[in-house]
């Protein structure tokens, strides 16, 4: 059984890709680990990272040269000043030197010892290969990037591509919706509630909440930047950051000293009823902004579909109920994070291996199930709502224009988000005795079309928007 907390659906980290950028950088940091234990640490020579299929197709717009860079270098990407990540790489590539873990110093050329291979290895799109040379001979490890940050090594595969075993002592353990709604019946909770005390079994509820607190901050001060920083994106395709402008015209332009200021007044705004699909996009396209600059954002449960569950739950906060408080953000993250898992278990999270339905779709099923929860939905309406968004996301292709995670990935976030909260409210005028697609099914069916679509469309820029598009017109 496969048991996914909260926390590994919901990870603060740096942009601009779950799979391209926060994977790599993990798998480094395994890596390290792995030398240490074995004591090869102080005994590395040389360095070499190869990058396989998709990490090397869209690897350079997505700063997986980077992510290697700074995971080799020891630093966390969860902590990590991100003003700092520039000045970081360019030592490296100025100095051709590597601090090996921030503890020693060796050679290292970006230029021949990060290599872009075009193939793809057998159980992932998302392979790669860290090598190192120790007394003369070459020592080989194989990690898999996964989706949402996940990372395997090749060791640990089993028969079914994409699936990860996670070792926990969860007193519900979650495989699917149906089992879901059993423990809701069996324990007389709601989502949120089964969720809370799966992850009571694991670590106190005070650590719970403060976790949950750090988490909504990140997503919080994401928006806030995102709505309040103005250019371009970096990359070269030139995108304009439209957040700014759209925030500029819905706030009439008033200045805030933080997040928490910013959201307060924002809440004591009255919205028109025109400007509210317009709040959420400016939400939404605010966090996919900060991604696309390698800022921090929360992975939800991919960075390139970070902005979709922030946007929803600002949409709780700022329209549907301005009373609400932390007990209904924990509740709505809980939420989200347990309909992640179910696609995670079930299907994938993975663009390289799904499309974007498996990023945008999952995100937004996400959110519309959390909403769903938050707005009165019994435990069957909150799975009916992640249906429904899923089974309108179906067969989504995932063709970055440039590899980057700007076209037409930003301006996908606020059409997730516009769908969760369509879906939701479709939900809640649903009664469960007349449901014909449960959300199981749609769950299948997302992970059959995953199979059947064309590697093309799959994080490869090789089809779709990103050969339609000439970048000389960008």
């Amino acid at each position: 059984m496969e048991c996914i907390s909260v926390f590994d659906m919901l990870k603060i980290g740096v942009g601009p890709s779950s799979s391209h950028t926060l994977g790599p950088w993990r798998a480094a940091e395994r890596w390290i680990a792995d030398l240490k234990a074995k004591n090869r640490f102080d005994k590395v020579e040389k360095i070499t990272v190869d990058l396989y299929g998709s990490l090397s197709l869209t690897g350079k717009g997505h700063a997986t040269d980077y992510a290697v860079m700074l995971g080799l270098s020891g630093a966390d990407p969860e902590y990590i000043p991100v003003d700092t990540i520039e000045v970081i790489i360019a030592s490296v590539k100025n100095t051709n030197k590597l601090f090996f873990n921030n503890e020693r110093s060796i050679d290292f050329d970006p230029k021949t010892d990060i290599i872009f291979n075009r193939k793809f290895l057998p159980y992932h799109a998302n392979g790669m290969r860290f090598t190192a040379v120790i007394n003369g001979r070459k020592n080989h490890a194989y990690y898999y990037s996964i989706g949402g940050g996940f990372v395997v090594q090749e060791e640990r595969q089993n028969s079914k591509a994409n699936k990860i075993t996670f070792y926990c002592t969860f007193p519900y353990p979650v495989e699917n919706g149906a089992k879901l709604l059993e423990f809701c019946q069996q324990l007389n909770l709601p989502v949120s509630g089964v969720v809370l005390e799966n992850e009571k079994s694991i670590r106190n509820e005070e650590t719970i909440d403060l976790e949950l607190k750090r988490i909504w901050n990140t997503m919080l001060e994401c928006m806030y930047v995102g709505c309040h920083t103005e250019g371009n994106l970096p990359g070269g395709l030139n995108v304009r950051r439209r957040a700014f402008d759209m925030h500029s015209k819905l706030s009439n332009g008033v200045p805030y000293d933080s997040p928490e200021t910013w959201l307060q007044s924002i809440r004591q705004t009255e919205v028109k009823f025109r400007q509210i699909l317009k709040w959420v996009s400016c939400f939404a396209l605010a966090v996919n902004e900060v991604n696309a600059a390698l800022g921090r954002v929360v992975t939800a449960p991919t960075n390139g579909s970070a902005g979709v569950i922030p946007a929803v739950l600002m949409y709780y906060l700022v329209i549907e109920n301005h009373e609400a408080d932390f007990e209904h953000i924990k509740k709505f993250l809980l939420v989200s994070g347990e309909i992640g898992s179910i696609f995670k278990k079930g299907a994938t999270i993975s663009a390289a291996m799904g499309g974007c339905q498996a990023e945008i779709g999952v995100s937004s099923a996400m959110a519309a199930a959390a909403l769903c929860e938050l707005m009165g939905g019994t435990p069957d309406q909150v799975l009916i709502a992640a249906e429904i968004a899923m089974e309108h996301h179906l067969g989504l292709t995932c063709d970055p224009i440039g590899g980057l995670v700007q076209i037409p990935c930003i301006e996908r976030n606020s059409m997730g988000a516009i769908k969760a909260i369509n879906a939701a409210e479709l939900a809640l005028e649903t009664d469960p005795k007349n449901v014909k697609v449960p959300l199981d099914k749609v769950v299948q069916t997302m992970w059959e079309t995953a199979k059947d679509m064309n590697s093309k469309y799959k994080e490869t820029s090789e089809g779709g928007l990103a050969v339609s598009v000439n970048l000389t017109d960008c």
